[in-house]
């Protein structure tokens, strides 16, 4: 049975989020694959033809933010 759990790594400890179907002591395989952040994994859907790297600017760089926020009087 494959299972695909999201954990955080803290202190040298991969953690899962949630409780795992195992029995205690049992013995499993473990691939690690990091997350992507929504960016990238979304950046082609729109047809977007630049890098990633570019689309993550945009979506994140404050300066770039339409409408700007309002200044305070």
């Amino acid at each position: 049975m494959a299972l695909t759990v999201e954990a955080v790594y803290e202190n040298g400890v991969l953690k899962p989020i949630q409780p795992l179907p195992l029995e205690e002591h049992q013995q499993v395989r473990i691939t690690i694959q990091p997350k992507n952040n929504w960016v990238r994994e979304t950046y082609g859907i729109c047809g977007w033809q630049g890098s990633a790297a570019e689309a993550e600017r945009f979506a994140s760089d404050p300066e770039l933010d339409y409408p700007p926020p309002r200044e305070e009087p």
